[in-house]
């Protein structure tokens, strides 16, 4: 299965490691911004700034959320 496809249309040079690419961004931007979202409410500068800058494919985030982030009450 192609991205073109998924959407049902065609894309013009949009092939498949470029639709891979486009996924793996929408993937990481989700993770990212629901990690920074929790770190600034825990006020957890540290985290943040990780999350903020390094780019980790979602894995980063995903552990700060379910490992290292203060569970809420």
């Amino acid at each position: 299965m192609d991205f073109n496809s998924i959407l049902g249309y065609s894309m013009p040079g949009i092939g498949g490691g470029q639709a891979f690419i486009m996924l793996l961004v929408v993937w990481e931007l989700i993770w990212k911004g629901l990690a920074l979202w929790k770190a600034a409410q825990n006020k957890e500068t540290a985290w943040y700034v990780a999350i903020l800058i390094l780019n980790t494919v979602g894995i980063l985030p995903i552990l700060y959320l379910y490992v290292f982030s203060k569970k809420s009450k």
